[in-house]
């Protein structure tokens, strides 16, 4: 290991140590963060529901404000998975369960592959673990043409933002397809969730009808499973991000320097639970979302990593290909472009 490599590995450890005061979760404001958010989801869930059903179809557009309460909640049950929202484990669990239901994304299942995604994030040797499916250049080049195609696919916004969340929320989440083998985690968090979920719409059905709560509570599930997939986009797929084999991957590096700080205006930052801090949510994944803000503004320095606003995140949505020359994601055009000069 090189001196500059060591120092690098040393100021990131004291920048971990740095971090572990936030990792305490309190309980008045992870009541106060759960309360506020699930009553808010509620009312606007309900109102959609009791409105399109009795009264007049705008009240579908209370779909929009549910759905992004939803993506709160899930943002709950994200810190939930990593034990951090609460003290205990097993009010995490609960409370993670509960909201499962709610996002259609089953709780264990769920907080296993996103585990692996935090234990593999930015190794070249080990994607596919919970993550946005990214080739290099040279891979994607030694590709058939149909492949290539398949792939481009794949990558378009439509695809990726669009058809993805409804794949995903819809239909992937009702089968433990990478946890096949797993009985805890795989079926019996999967089976438990479906039967909840039919659980609850059967119930709602029976009050406002089948078609009523299949318009509201699917536009809310796809609404905020687009933000999801939105967000979880960003927080990797961006030009300053790292990514290594596996005899260069160091896990605080790559989640400091692999991961981006989405800087939003204060109301989606509070709308977004924090999740925009991604550098250090993943490099000290026990600090509560809503203690991430507390880092910024006492450690400032960690402004200025990755930083990404809204803007630009709208540039990073052609980055499909790492190249490994140039060490950063370019877009198809970009990847044809180099090859003609080569």
């Amino acid at each position: 290991m090189s001196d500059s490599s060591a120092r690098a590995g040393q100021e990131l450890s004291q920048l971990a140590g740095r971090l572990s005061k936030y990792c305490r979760a309190k309980l008045g404001r992870a009541l106060w963060e759960l309360s506020v958010s699930g009553f808010l989801f509620l009312s606007c869930w309900l109102g959609a529901l009791v409105g399109v059903a009795y009264v007049h179809w705008l009240f579908a557009l209370l779909s929009i404000p549910s759905g992004v309460f939803l993506v709160r909640l899930f943002m709950i049950q994200h810190d939930c998975g990593h034990g951090s929202f609460f003290r205990k484990r097993k009010w995490n669990n609960r409370v993670g369960r509960v909201i499962g239901v709610l996002c259609w994304t089953p709780y264990a299942y769920w907080r296993r592959l996103h585990d692996g995604h935090h234990a593999t994030s930015g190794n070249l040797d080990m994607r596919g673990t919970g993550d946005i499916a990214t080739l290099t250049v040279s891979e994607y080049r030694s590709l058939p043409p149909w492949r290539q195609f398949l792939y481009r696919v794949y990558r378009h916004p439509a695809v990726l933002f669009g058809l993805g969340p409804t794949y995903v929320f819809v239909l992937k989440h009702r089968m433990p397809l990478e946890l096949i083998r797993d009985l805890k985690d795989g079926w019996i968090s999967v089976m438990s969730t479906n039967a909840a979920i039919a659980g609850i719409a059967i119930a709602a059905s029976l009050i406002v009808g089948p078609l009523t709560f299949a318009v509201v509570h699917l536009a809310t599930v796809l609404f905020a499973g687009t933000i999801g997939v939105w967000l979880f986009y960003v927080q990797h797929q961006f030009h300053e991000t790292e990514w290594d084999g596996q005899e260069e991957w160091d896990f605080r590096r790559q989640a400091l320097e692999g991961s981006s700080f989405y800087d939003l205006p204060a109301p989606l930052r509070w709308l977004t639970a924090n999740i925009g801090i991604h550098h250090v949510h993943h490099l000290r994944s026990r600090i509560p979302s809503y203690r991430l803000y507390e880092c910024l503004k006492d450690i400032p320095e960690l402004r200025k990593v990755n930083r990404l606003t809204m803007w630009e995140s709208f540039k990073c949505v052609p980055l499909a290909l790492w190249d490994d020359r140039q060490r950063k994601l370019v877009s198809f055009r970009s990847a044809r472009a180099m090859a003609a000069t080569q």
